[in-house]
């Protein structure tokens, strides 16, 4: 994936762990419409929302739209090439790891829970 190393004109991504769209839009160099649009265009880009409908990205959010940028402005894909291009790069997991994943997932949604709670 596009790092902030690999991408001189972007600012390095700070050591959060959610990040509002208005931070994400500086760090990545694309207004905040356009990340709400690739939310619908890209499957894997699924922020957390919140009170208010109010997203949150994590890091890997982050580094996927700063791939995205990349495969869009400075590689000259379609949205649908660009889509296909990421999609291919998922490997399918086996069941096992899959299910590791979901329970990750879960736990990763309680405590975001939990701290909303707090």
């Amino acid at each position: 994936m596009l790092e902030a190393s690999n991408n001189n004109e972007l600012p390095v991504v700070p050591g959060k762990r959610y990040f509002a769209i208005g931070e994400v839009s500086e760090l990545c160099g694309v207004k905040p419409h356009v990340l709400r649009y690739w939310e619908q265009e890209f499957s894997q880009l699924k922020p957390v929302k919140r009170r208010g409908n109010r997203r949150y990205y994590q890091r890997h959010d982050v580094v996927l739209i700063r791939e995205i940028r990349e495969l869009l402005y400075e590689q000259g894909f379609t949205i649908g090439g660009a889509r296909q291009r990421l999609e291919a790069e998922v490997k399918p997991q086996p069941a096992q790891s899959n299910k590791k994943h979901i329970i990750h997932e879960i736990l990763e949604e309680l405590e975001q829970i939990r701290a909303f709670l707090a």
